[in-house]
């Protein structure tokens, strides 16, 4: 699937979950603090979103970033998820190729702004839990202003190539293959490949209904 091909997929599907929350493309876009024309790129696929923006519009709707990789009716949501298959009662096998090792994107792979790709690789949706591997090219980050994400729940990473610069207010802290960290997403943070030539890639666990106590 082109760059082209994922942008226009990840707009219809933000699309899709903003009218299935209810909520108009003017409230939305001034929640995230963008305006309703920038919003409305992003939903035809004109304008690539970066991971920062992506995760504050699902948050706004109230969807999980899961929810743009999946085809299908938001009212009534599938167990499995796309490209998956249960050759065995019971065992849910998902035989995307590619991914940070191989390469490619696989059938449940987002590009987005700066060419950061997200791919799920859970094989079946779970509540409250998303598993994800992103793969950050040479000078990329999450967001392209310098913006700090904040969102729910709790978040575990581990860097598997490359190196990832994961910026705090309090400071930041870098990681090369094998370091893995751990943080309340409510704790603002970006993610950044200061590389001018190496892409580096991390496999991220999301538990999204925790509470921080």
């Amino acid at each position: 699937m082109s760059t082209t091909d994922t942008t226009s997929m990840i707009g219809t599907r933000l699309r899709r979950l903003r009218l299935a929350s209810g909520r108009s493309l003017s409230s939305v876009a001034e929640s995230v603090g963008i305006s309703p024309s920038a919003l409305s790129q992003i939903e035809t696929g004109a304008m690539q979103p970066s991971v920062n923006r992506l995760i504050e519009i699902v948050t706004q709707v109230g969807a999980p970033v899961s929810a743009v990789f999946d085809d299908h009716d938001v009212f009534a949501p599938h167990t499995l998820a796309a490209g998956t298959s249960e050759p065995i009662p019971g065992v849910h096998v998902s035989s995307a190729e590619g991914g940070a090792q191989g390469g490619g994107q696989g059938a449940s792979a987002a590009t987005l702004g700066q060419g950061v790709v997200y791919r799920r690789l859970a094989p079946v949706a779970l509540d409250g839990i998303d598993l994800f591997e992103s793969v950050y090219p040479p000078g990329a980050a999450s967001s392209i202003d310098g913006a700090m994400l904040v969102h729910a729940g709790y978040e575990m990473g581990s860097v598997v190539r490359g190196t990832l610069r994961f910026e705090f207010s309090e400071g930041t802290v870098e990681l090369g293959p094998g370091g893995s960290l751990a943080f309340w997403a409510t704790r603002p943070h970006r993610v950044v490949n200061a590389s001018d030539d190496v892409p580096a890639a991390a496999i991220w666990l999301t538990l999204r209904d925790l509470s921080e106590t």
